[in-house]
């Protein structure tokens, strides 16, 4: 077996420990015991990489099977990551730690099982499938997001649409560790914040491109409902 299987072995189990085998619970879980809640999470991220494989299409059943696995044990190794902070935290009597104490510890624990989980994936998949795995667990908003600036903001060059881009799968790469959908968009939300600084420094008014963007929008679903045959009359 490859080194870099087992390795993750003993580095999932090293960040339970440092939980205290405690994972942290998503609120938005409708069960009421731990186990109905370990059940529902255990369904939702099957889901998720259900997903992820349908993307990849992968035609090779063992290889398949293997990029299953560590997906669902990384998606389990961010759970008992953030298990171990909340654990931290209220072992240190701080659990109202800011949020910047809160993603320093964050980013600490995550680095190694980011960068296990990429070079376990490239084992069994293209540089191509590696980032379309990163697409799905951040929602697709690398494209989503690019080509929103893409309509909404005019006369891009394209030094911009690369500048863009780049910060864009920059932010994946973090927002690939978030635990939440939230988390996942607060890093979005934080790369955002710097595209639109680089394009406000470079002969755009993001404001403005969005306010006359977000005006054009009711003429538009006016002239698309308008444009749309009206049914025939009933005989």
């Amino acid at each position: 077996m490859n080194p870099k299987r087992l390795s993750l072995g003993l580095l999932f189990s090293a960040v339970v420990f440092c939980a205290g085998a405690v994972f942290a619970q998503d609120d938005s879980t409708p069960a009421s015991t731990p186990e109905e809640r370990e059940a529902f999470y255990t369904q939702t991220i099957e889901h998720r990489v259900q997903d992820i494989l349908k993307v990849l299409a992968l035609k090779d059943a063992a290889k398949a099977s293997r990029v299953h696995d560590v997906i669902i044990l990384q998606y389990r190794s961010l759970r008992a990551r953030d298990a171990a902070i909340v654990a931290k935290l209220k072992e240190s009597g701080n659990t109202n730690a800011d949020m910047a104490a809160r993603s320093s510890m964050a980013r600490s624990l995550s680095k190694p099982l980011h960068e296990w989980f990429i070079s376990v994936l490239a084992l069994d998949l293209t540089p191509e499938q590696v980032d379309a795995v990163k697409d799905q667990m951040t929602y697709n908003k690398v494209k989503v997001t690019f080509d929103a600036y893409c309509n909404i903001v005019p006369n891009l060059t394209d030094a911009d649409k690369a500048k863009i881009k780049e910060l864009l799968i920059v932010a994946r790469e973090e927002a690939m560790d978030g635990g939440s959908a939230g988390e996942k968009s607060a890093v979005f939300q934080k790369f955002k914040d710097q595209i639109n600084e680089y394009l406000n420094a470079n002969g755009h008014d993001v404001a403005k491109a969005y306010k006359d963007w977000e005006a054009k929008q009711p003429v538009q679903q006016a002239d698309a409902r308008s444009a749309t045959p009206a049914p025939a009359p009933a005989k």
